[in-house]
């Protein structure tokens, strides 16, 4: 799992963590911050992995094919490519950089993740997040849906050197226009040289990914490709080094504790075995115009529980 990090945090921090490098072909490479040993989860958020920075040729083409999903949502969000997104419910949605794709498997949905038909032949770049939040109890059985937010409809801050576009929950003052099931925010923010911003201590639960550049917090600098969780208590002061962009993220905790295996996140085990044997025997439905699949792992471990 992720690795510790030497030295000793300041106060404000519970835990650094390293992701997890994995090669998904020769040229597409994803670094998984959630879950890790120390941290499984922050607030709803229960997986986050950084994919790329990549060039992708003509013959290495982003091709995830429809697989099954239920009990959370997916939340797709670019710095640069496209992805092209399909699903048993029929939608078909191009995401470009600064939008947000939320999908939400609820009672369970398939999807794929391919790069559209016209990039396919030619040279382009791919660099973006995607998290998995998990879902309330009283919400993981809620009818699956997909909703496409464009860049210019989730509110944006610009102040003193600072760009901050708030992708779902509250911050700041401002809610994004996202469907959300729990107490969360989630923002993308780009700090010059030098820059503060301050992190409220209104959600319980908080951390920031960094993606590029790097940031000081007191004494001590946290470089890029780190995920930094804080303590509840007082509001942090972020602090960065050069150019920086950073993921702010967290909320309340889940009502109890989640149990993962492969796509699956639910409250019960007996939730997962079900949706194994619906996957296995067809029953989840399909993604129109797509005969692939991802068959069902053959002997995977059982399901890991969360927290």
């Amino acid at each position: 799992m992720a690795e510790y990090q030497s030295y000793v945090n300041p106060p404000s921090v519970r835990n650094v963590i390293i992701p997890l490098s994995t090669d998904l072909g020769p040229d597409f490479t994803v670094q998984r911050a959630l879950p890790s040993e120390q941290q499984r989860m922050v607030g709803p958020f229960i997986f986050f992995d950084q994919m790329g920075p990549a060039v992708l040729t003509r013959n290495s083409n982003l091709d995830v094919r429809p697989h099954p999903h239920i009990c959370l949502a997916t939340v797709t969000y670019l710095f640069s490519g496209e992805i092209l997104h399909r699903d048993s419910l029929g939608n078909v949605q191009t995401i470009l950089p600064g939008a947000v794709n939320w999908m939400t498997a609820g009672s369970g949905i398939v999807h794929s993740e391919r790069t559209p038909p016209r990039l396919r032949a030619v040279e382009k770049g791919l660099f973006g997040i995607q998290a998995w939040v998990a879902l309330p109890r009283r919400y993981e059985e809620t009818a699956p849906e997909f909703l496409h937010y464009p860049e210019g409809a989730l509110p944006f801050i610009e102040a003193d050197g600072v760009k901050l576009r708030l992708i779902a929950g509250s911050l700041y003052g401002e809610n994004a226009p996202t469907r959300t099931y729990s107490d969360m925010f989630y923002a993308d923010a780009m700090l010059a040289p030098g820059a503060e911003l301050e992190l409220p201590a209104e959600h319980a639960e908080r951390a920031i990914y960094i993606v590029g550049g790097g940031v000081s917090i007191g004494h001590q600098s946290f470089d890029a490709g780190r995920l930094v969780v804080f303590k509840p208590g007082a509001s942090l002061v972020l602090r960065a080094d050069p150019h920086t962009r950073l993921m702010l993220l967290g909320g309340e905790p889940l009502d109890g504790a989640r149990h993962v295996w492969w796509n699956f996140v639910a409250s019960s085990r007996e939730r997962i075995e079900q949706a194994k044997e619906d996957w296995l025997h067809d029953r989840f439905g399909r993604v129109p115009g797509d005969s692939e699949f991802i068959p069902l792992p053959e002997e995977p471990p059982p399901p890991i529980t969360y927290p």
